[in-house]
């Protein structure tokens, strides 16, 4: 009955004033212009690793088409987050709404999902091409990895639905300042006045196949794969199998490593404005790094970039 009558007597707020970064008043063109090239460089990467996965047939192993999906999913990170985040830059803070707040966090939480489900794909298919090289072929044929691919992008949309679906029924009172540079979910709970106990149990829940299975299934393969790499006995052979996942394992250990660093350092107080450089690491500079390390890191994509120049 008091907590009624307290919801009563609070603002029931409809929007949310997002801060953005601070301290960058007489030189936010800087980082305005600064972001934009990385969002500019972001695009035209992934949409080229798409680009020739699509359009040059020599680049056929199922490594390369998991990899134009892990660049369709950098572009919906990219642009969930950045083109907000350049307004936001430029106004110095800017005002969303609940509808425009959810529908943000829900293709972040999607595209981040989808990320982690795809990285663990990817870990398999390293996995069968090294210790499994005579039957890779056979067992990684287009139907597998239309079934992976479908299965990722399927569950990331549907996990990230109990979120949204829990946040709709929230009542946030405020203060109605996210202090963050996009809509993310601890910064919404914080604004809540309303019980969070059920979308605090659905996050831990998800957070075991979302993070702490793929973590735990990539450790294991990759403890096979260097098994087998060690067994290999010419140094020339140990190269160019580790050469193979090496681009994947750097990007495996940045994506992961920041998102899990990013949730469990402290929100509050000092470790605010680091929180928010750890979340620019995996939601802007990992999609900008994903194809440029696999691009400069392999030999087939290089050639295939020189062919498709020529052509051009």
């Amino acid at each position: 009955m008091h907590h009624l009558e307290d919801l009563k007597n609070r603002t029931i707020i409809q929007d949310f004033w997002i801060l953005g970064f601070k301290n960058i008043h007489n030189t936010k063109f800087l980082p305005f212009l600064f972001f934009l090239i990385i969002y500019i460089i972001t695009l035209s990467a992934n949409f080229t690793i798409i680009l020739l996965v699509v359009l040059c047939r020599h680049i056929n192993a199922p490594m390369y088409f998991f990899l134009s999906h892990l660049s369709l999913n950098d572009i919906l990170i990219s642009t969930t987050i950045q083109p907000e985040m350049l307004r936001i830059i430029l106004r110095e803070g800017t005002s969303i709404t609940r509808a425009g707040c959810f529908t943000q966090f829900y293709f972040f939480l999607v595209s981040t999902v989808n990320e982690c489900f795809l990285l663990t794909v990817m870990s398999y298919d390293r996995y069968l091409a090294i210790c499994n090289p005579l039957r890779y072929s056979s067992i990684m044929d287009f139907k597998l990895r239309i079934l992976l691919t479908s299965s990722c992008w399927v569950c990331g949309i549907i996990i990230s639905l109990p979120h949204i679906v829990l946040l709709q029924k929230m009542t946030f009172c405020g203060p109605k300042r996210i202090n963050h540079f996009y809509c993310d979910l601890l910064p919404l709970l914080r604004l809540s006045c309303s019980d969070t106990s059920a979308i605090e149990t659905v996050t831990t829940i998800n957070s075991v196949p979302i993070l702490f299975l793929p973590l735990f299934f990539i450790s294991v393969t990759y403890a096979n794969i260097i098994a087998a790499i060690l067994r290999i006995s010419a140094s020339a052979g140990r190269r160019k199998a580790f050469s193979t996942c090496s681009s994947h394992l750097t990007v495996v250990c940045m994506y992961y490593g920041t998102l899990v660093f990013n949730y469990l350092v402290p929100s509050e107080g000092q470790y605010s404005g680091l929180q928010k450089m750890i979340s620019v690491c995996y939601t802007i500079v990992t999609p900008l790094l994903n194809p440029l390390i696999y691009s400069l890191r392999n030999k087939e994509i290089t050639r295939a970039l020189i062919k498709l120049n020529n052509m051009i």
